[in-house]
C-alpha cells in the first residue's frame, strides 16, 4: 500500500495535522492508522481542558510563559514555551471553527477554569469531557475530506527504514530516513507494508508502563519505542507526571478514573487520614501548587500514616455547580457510592504523563528524515521537567500545525520511496501460552511501579534495570520464535519504555520537576537534557 502522508495515531495531534494536509493537498493521499476505534486515544480521556489565553484584560502570554517555566523547573525551553504560548490561541481559535464547544456562560463568554501552577483563570473546558469534545470536532471535519482514510483495528510493528534494505543503521548513522511501516492488520492477521513519502507519529502516551495509570489500554509507548529501535533520538524519559488524583478503587487494575485538576482548580481540598488540610505544609499555593509537588505530598501523606490513599474533599461546593462542570465525575462517584455531597473521594497518584519522548525541533522533525512526532510522544521542550496543567492539548495542536508547515514543504523534495521487502515472518509460529505474555506484562509493571515510581533511589533503579534485562531477554527470545501479535509487540514496546525510563533517571544526578531521587535529594548544575 501507498500513501503521501502516512498518520499513526487518532488523537488530537494526529487529526489536526491530517485535516490540515488532507484539506490543503486534496490530490494526495492521506492515511490515519489506528489500533483499535479511531476515538479511542488519550485525547479522548483529557478531562480538565486547554490552557490558552483569552482574556487579555485579566491575563496575558507573559503570565502563561512564566507559569509553563516555573511548572517546568529550570528545564523548558523557552522559545519553545514562547511559541507555543503565542501560537496557541490561533490554534485554539482553529478547533472553534471546526466545530468544538467550549463552555460559555450566560453572556455567552468562555467559562475559564483555573487549574495548578496557573496564576490566572484560562482554561477551556467543555464539562469534564473536554478532550472528547474535541475529538469529535476533529473526527467530523475529517469525515468530510474524500482524500483522507482511516484505518482501524491497524497495529504498526516498526518503522520502515534503510536498515530494512540491508544496510547497517547506528545511531552514528547521517541521514537515516523513514520510508513508511509494517503494519499489522488485527481483524485478518495480515501483515502489510505501508510505503509513505511522510510520517507523523501521534501514538499518544506510556503510562500502561505502571500498574495504576489515567491512561488507556493503549498507552503502550509504541511510538517511541518503534523511533529507539530505528535508532532515532529519544530524551528526557525520567520526567514521568503521576496525576496527584485519580480515583482509589480497591482492586481496580490497568486503568484508574481520573479526577481532574479542575476540581481543587473549583475549590476542593486535600486532606489525610486525621482530616488535615495537608497541602498547606508542602507549599504556599496548597492545592494548586504544579502536580509534581502534589504528587509528592500526597505520596509522603500516604506513607506517613500507612494508607492507599488521600481524600478530595468536595464537600462544601455547590452541588448544582459541580453537577454542572463535572457531570461525568459526579456519575462515577455515585455509582461506586460516594455522594459528593457528604463523603469525601478517595484518590491516590497516578502515571498519567510522559514529559520526554521523541527529541524533535520546532518544526516536530525527528532525528529520521521525513519522520515527524507530535503530541505526548514527541519531546519538544514546552514542558521541561514538569508539564503545566492544560498545556498537553495546546502544544499537540500547536506541533501538528507546526509539522504540517514543515511536511507541506517536505513533499515535494521527497525522493521517490524505494522498493521495500515484505515483512519476514519465517520460522515463527502461534504462541503456544500467553502466560508467558501475560506474567511479563504484569511483572513490568511490579517493577517499574515500585522502584521507578514518584520517589526513587539509586538502589531501586539498580534493581529495576537488572530485572528488565531478564524480561528483555526473555521477551525478545519469544518474538524471535512467535507469530506477531498486538500482546506480545505492546510488552516488547513496554520494556523498552521501561528501559529508557531507568537509563535516563540513571543519568540524572539531581532531584527536579518529576524525578525526585533521595539519594540526590537537591538541585545540581543543570543537566538540560538526557537523551539516549
Amino acid at each position: 500500500m501507498q500513501t503521501d502522508f502516512l498518520v499513526i495515531g487518532s488523537g488530537i495531534a494526529g487529526l489536526t495535522y491530517a485535516l490540515k494536509v488532507g484539506s490543503s493537498f486534496p490530490d494526495k493521499t492521506v492515511t490515519i492508522i489506528t489500533k483499535t476505534m479511531s476515538d479511542e486515544t488519550n485525547t479522548k480521556y483529557a478531562q480538565g481542558g486547554i490552557a490558552g489565553v483569552m482574556d487579555f484584560t485579566t491575563d496575558s502570554f507573559e503570565k502563561h510563559i512564566e507559569d509553563t517555566l516555573i511548572a517546568g523547573d529550570g528545564l523548558c525551553r523557552k522559545e519553545v514555551v514562547e511559541l507555543v504560548v503565542k501560537e496557541g490561541v490561533e490554534r485554539i481559535q482553529e478547533i472553534i471553527e471546526w466545530g468544538a464547544r467550549f463552555d460559555k456562560d450566560n453572556e455567552g463568554e468562555f467559562k475559564l477554569g483555573k487549574e495548578g501552577g496557573h496564576s490566572e483563570n484560562r482554561i477551556l473546558h467543555h464539562k469534564d469531557i473536554t478532550g472528547k469534545e474535541m475529538e469529535r470536532a476533529l473526527l467530523a471535519s475529517i469525515a468530510e475530506l474524500e482524500n483522507v482514510k482511516i484505518i482501524t483495528h491497524g497495529f504498526v510493528l516498526d518503522l520502515i527504514t534503510q536498515h530494512h534494505l540491508g544496510y547497517l543503521v547506528t545511531k552514528s548513522t547521517p541521514d537515516i530516513e523513514c520510508y513508511g511501516v509494517y503494519m499489522l492488520n488485527i481483524n485478518t492477521h495480515e501483515i502489510i507494508t505501508i510505503q509513505s513519502k511522510i510520517t507523523l507519529l501521534a501514538t499518544g502516551g506510556i503510562g500502561q508502563v505502571y500498574r495504576s495509570t489515567t491512561n488507556p489500554s493503549i498507552a503502550t509507548g509504541d511510538g517511541i519505542a518503534m523511533v529507539y529501535r530505528a535508532k532515532g533520538r529519544i530524551e528526557n524519559m525520567e520526567f514521568i507526571q503521576f496525576h496527584p488524583t485519580a480515583l482509589y478503587e480497591p482492586g481496580a487494575k490497568g486503568y484508574s478514573f481520573l479526577i481532574t485538576e479542575a476540581v481543587r482548580g473549583d475549590g476542593a481540598i486535600l486532606r489525610n487520614d486525621t482530616g488535615e488540610a495537608f497541602m498547606e505544609r508542602y507549599d504556599s499555593r496548597k492545592d494548586l501548587a504544579p502536580r509534581d509537588i502534589v504528587a509528592r505530598a500526597i505520596d509522603n501523606e500516604m506513607k506517613i500514616h500507612g494508607t492507599e490513599f488521600v481524600y478530595l474533599d468536595c464537600r462544601h461546593m455547590p452541588l448544582e455547580k459541580f453537577i454542572e462542570h463535572f457531570p461525568n465525575i459526579y456519575e462515577k462517584c455515585k455509582s461506586v457510592g460516594i455522594d459528593v455531597s457528604k463523603d469525601m473521594i478517595p484518590v491516590s497518584p497516578a502515571a498519567h504523563y510522559s514529559c520526554g519522548g521523541i527529541k524533535t525541533d520546532e518544526y516536530g522533525r525527528t532525528s529520521i528524515k521525513h519522520l515527524y512526532a507530535a503530541g505526548e510522544c514527541a519531546s519538544t521542550g514546552l514542558h521541561g521537567a514538569n508539564r503545566l496543567a492544560s498545556n498537553s492539548l495546546l502544544e499537540a495542536m500547536v506541533f501538528a500545525h507546526r509539522s504540517f508547515v514543515m511536511a507541506s514543504r517536505d513533499i515535494h523534495i521527497v525522493n521517490q520511496v524505494p522498493e521495500i521487502p515484505e515483512w519476514n515472518a519465517a520460522g515463527t509460529k502461534a504462541p503456544a501460552e500467553m502466560i508467558l505474555i501475560t506474567q511479563s506484562k504484569k511483572e513490568l509493571k511490579q517493577i517499574m511501579s515500585d522502584y521507578v515510581g514518584i520517589v526513587r533511589t539509586n538502589e531501586r533503579l539498580g534493581r529495576a534495570a537488572t530485572r528488565l534485562d531478564l524480561l528483555h531477554l526473555e521477551t525478545e527470545k519469544l518474538y524471535q520464535r512467535t507469530e506477531v501479535s498486538p500482546a506480545l509487540c505492546e510488552l516488547r514496546n513496554l520494556i523498552t519504555i521501561a528501559y529508557l525510563i531507568v537509563k535516563c533517571a540513571g543519568f540524572r544526578k539531581e532531584s527536579r520537576g518529576l524525578h525526585y531521587n533521595t539519594d540526590f535529594p537537591g538541585k545540581g548544575a543543570i543537566l538540560q537534557d538526557t537523551i539516549l
